[in-house]
């Protein structure tokens, strides 16, 4: 008896031992959270990992829980999460957010051949696949959606790992965005405005480059380009702006005037955001899907080598309403 308790009483101290080391891993430390209010962090969010800042902690039922804000984005993607889908914000874990990035596009790719819609795909010519993304992302409404938010997020959640158009900023971009939340939400700064070049105008600078670069104007693109700058005028009072940015908004924009011809790349970075979220409800086949993800990451990458040109890097305006976005 005394040898078997003996026995017991070991045992049940490896077992504590990896208990504690399993809570740990979980974020049951009951020594304290793993992450500070204030810190910047990767979360995970699908598959791929997002910038994000630590806003609020809580041990809930002996779990350590954090609420993120996915930075550059919209605080209505902020929400609670464990302890496992966050990591240190350090070069390892950097490379590791770029290369989970870069298998994504790899993956999309190589399995262009395979459709993820319900109804069966139907082969279509690569003229007519050019056509068809081009009408498609020109026709798209912007329709709300009418479930509740919770279930929203998990469906984008889901809809994430599966979506053909996933468009991968460059890390210089990524910066820029943050950079513009910060300046705005944090430090009460706005864009001066009119800007300068203007969405209209980056837009002609791109289709003189792609002109340039193909050696005649591609109709393709031309329609493309149409269609973000029609997204643009469209959704920038919708979901392109921060509360903080709206008295602005209507100051500047009066009557017939276009929010294309008085904001800049600053707000055309934010329409790449939402993107995907916009393209979601489009009933594409997934080459035409594939063909338009690559003309959009063309324009971002056009966007990205100008981006000491085209984007501001002095936010004069001062904002009236205090209340973050």
């Amino acid at each position: 008896m005394g040898s078997s308790s003996n026995t017991n009483t070991s045992g049940g101290a490896s077992d504590k031992e990896e208990k504690k080391k399993e809570d740990k891993i979980k974020g049951k430390d009951s020594s304290g959270p793993s992450f500070k209010e204030n810190e910047r962090v990767l979360a995970y969010h699908g598959p791929l990992l997002y910038e994000a800042k630590v806003q609020r902690i809580e041990n809930h039922e002996d779990e350590w829980r954090y609420f993120v804000h996915y930075l550059g984005w919209n605080k209505n993607w902020d929400e609670w999460v464990a302890n496992d889908r966050l990591l240190e914000l350090t070069e390892e874990n950097v490379r590791k957010q770029q290369e989970l990035d870069k298998n994504q596009v790899v993956d999309k790719t190589m399995k262009s051949g395979r459709s993820t819609q319900h109804k069966p795909k139907v082969s279509n010519a690569d003229a007519k696949a050019d056509k068809d993304d081009t009408k498609s992302l020109i026709s798209v409404k912007g329709k709300k959606r009418k479930s509740q938010l919770g279930t929203e997020i998990q469906d984008k959640e889901k809809r994430s790992s599966h979506s053909l158009l996933v468009l991968q900023f460059p890390l210089p971009l990524k910066k820029q965005l943050v950079d513009d939340w910060e300046f705005v939400t944090q430090m009460g700064k706005l864009v001066k405005l009119p800007r300068s070049p203007t969405v209209d105008d980056i837009l002609k600078k791109y289709l003189e480059h792609r002109a340039k670069k193909d050696g005649k104007i591609n109709d393709s693109y031309a329609e493309i380009l149409k269609g973000l700058r029609c997204y643009f005028d469209k959704a920038l009072p919708a979901m392109l702006l921060y509360k903080k940015e709206r008295d602005q908004y209507a100051e500047e924009v009066k009557g017939d005037v276009s929010p294309s011809t008085v904001y800049g790349a600053e707000h055309l970075l934010r329409l790449f955001v939402k993107l995907p979220e916009l393209l979601a409800s489009v009933n594409m086949e997934e080459d035409a899907l594939n063909k338009l993800q690559l003309k959009l990451l063309d324009v971002l990458k056009f966007l990205q080598k100008n981006q000491i040109t085209f984007f501001t890097s002095a936010y004069d305006g001062s904002c009236k309403d205090a209340a973050d976005s």
